[in-house]
């Protein structure tokens, strides 16, 4: 088992900026990819940005290319998630998730590679 516990959600304004934390325990930190996942009121649970185990690799969805970075501590075995220049339609609950790999340098992007979510931190952006 792997427990993930998100932390620095909160409300900003348009333009402002956030640091998301996931912080895991249980297994090896370094064995598994991390994921970030946001879902707004009514809608699906959407990818945004993944990390490889290394941390050599990573993935954006499109909608936050530029603006986002994902990035992990092993020897802290934390996930963090830097969000820059927030817009109101990134306004969602964001969950991080952690899945196997075997390789070092393979970056999940679905939601059934993920088989560890944390219970989300909510992100509300004002315009």
């Amino acid at each position: 088992q792997v427990q993930l516990v998100e932390s620095g959600g909160g409300s900003v304004q348009a333009g402002g900026s956030l640091r998301l934390s996931c912080a895991a325990s249980g297994r090896t930190f370094s064995d598994y990819a991390m994921g970030w996942f946001r879902q707004a009121p009514g809608k699906d649970r959407d990818f945004v940005a993944a990390i490889s185990r290394s941390g050599d690799s990573t993935y954006y969805s499109d909608s936050v290319k530029g603006r986002f970075t994902i990035s992990r501590d092993n020897a802290k075995n934390t996930a963090y998630f830097q969000m820059n220049s927030l817009k109101p339609e990134d306004t969602a609950a964001y969950y991080c998730a952690a899945g196997y790999t075997f390789s070092g340098s393979y970056v999940p992007r679905l939601r059934h590679e993920y088989r560890y979510w944390g219970q989300g931190t909510q992100v509300t952006v004002s315009s």
